[in-house]
């Protein structure tokens, strides 16, 4: 059997749907509850699961799109190390059945979007599918524009986030979570390099990684960083905002975690050992305690009056007084 060839439907496995769909990848949506977080509407169960709907729609689509995607690279996956274990690249799915899953999918996340969500909601997921399409087809080739394209689609999760709790979504937090998620998408194709080496044929596997040479990748990874980190302080230094938004000048003092975070990812894009961020963040310990230790803190600051207020713990021992 040669690489290409799949499966009679009788061997048909769901492993290989859910190696498809990568259901793993689906912690990088967590980002729409970040404008509803910032906006005090995590305590309201309408908020909530408008946003968690959110989610799942996102996860969908996303998952959607590695489907198709899997199949528009399924040659040069074949030879990549690590992608040739996917479902199709490696023959075990045949290139219909993924773009029929797919389609599922998007079936199923546009059904739960025009019942249950706003239609801001609906508007912002086929903007990002769209983006997301021509990526697949044809923008991730573009050097730069690439990883550009990939940080907008996070922006996009945010605010479909905030449309979703029909909360507003601050330019402060659209600009953290672009210039964070560039730093990110760079790390990404560090990552990729160091994975593969001195291989002659990096072109094969991804032609950018042709252009994107280790000297430019650290460069960028230096600039996006400190952009990333400066963009954060600014955020928090920023008095102006809206008058129900959390004191968000308290998360300054959560600069030593977030320096660390930074510093500490893009000393495991250099060593290979992940390959890529979501891996870093899931598999590597100390930056998964980071990053729950960064959120405690957070949402610690954000809903201080919920927790230590009349109604909270405060209130709670005065009572038992």
């Amino acid at each position: 059997m040669n690489r290409f060839e799949y499966r009679s439907p009788a061997s048909f496995r769901w492993v290989d749907v859910f190696a498809l769909i990568r259901p793993a990848q689906w912690i990088k949506n967590i980002v729409v509850f970040a404008a509803p977080a910032a906006g005090l509407r995590l305590s309201s169960l309408d908020s909530l699961s408008k946003s968690a709907l959110t989610f799942a729609v996102f996860s969908l689509a996303a998952s959607a799109a590695y489907s198709i995607n899997d199949v528009v690279d399924r040659k040069a996956d074949a030879s990549h190390p690590t992608k040739r274990r996917r479902p199709v690249a490696g023959g075990r799915m045949s290139p219909s059945t993924a773009i029929g899953i797919g389609f599922a999918l998007l079936l199923a996340a546009g059904v739960i979007c025009a019942a249950a969500l706003p239609p801001s909601v609906g508007a912002v997921l086929v903007l990002y599918l769209l983006i997301t399409l021509a990526y697949s087809l044809s923008l991730k080739e573009r050097v730069i524009l690439d990883v550009i394209l990939i940080s907008i689609g996070f922006v996009l999760r945010a605010l479909a986030g905030g449309f979703a709790a029909a909360v507003p979504t601050s330019e402060w937090l659209v600009a953290c979570v672009f210039t964070l998620c560039l730093f990110m998408g760079f790390g990404k194709r560090r990552c990729e390099i160091t994975m593969l080496g001195q291989d002659s044929n990096l072109g094969e596997h991804r032609r950018t990684l042709v252009r994107y040479t280790p000297d430019l990748l650290n460069h960028l990874l230096t600039v996006s960083a400190g952009i990333a980190v400066i963009t954060f302080l600014l955020y928090t230094m920023d008095t102006a905002g809206h008058p129900s938004a959390f004191p968000k000048q308290q998360l300054f003092y959560t600069l030593p975690l977030v320096i660390y975070g930074v510093f500490r990812f893009a000393m495991l894009t250099e060593l290979g050992w992940f390959a890529g961020p979501t891996e870093i963040v899931l598999k590597d310990r100390a930056m998964l305690t980071t990053l729950i230790l960064w959120t405690t803190c957070a949402l610690v600051i954000a809903y201080q009056k919920s927790i230590f207020g009349p109604a909270g713990i405060a209130g709670y021992f005065r009572a038992m007084n």
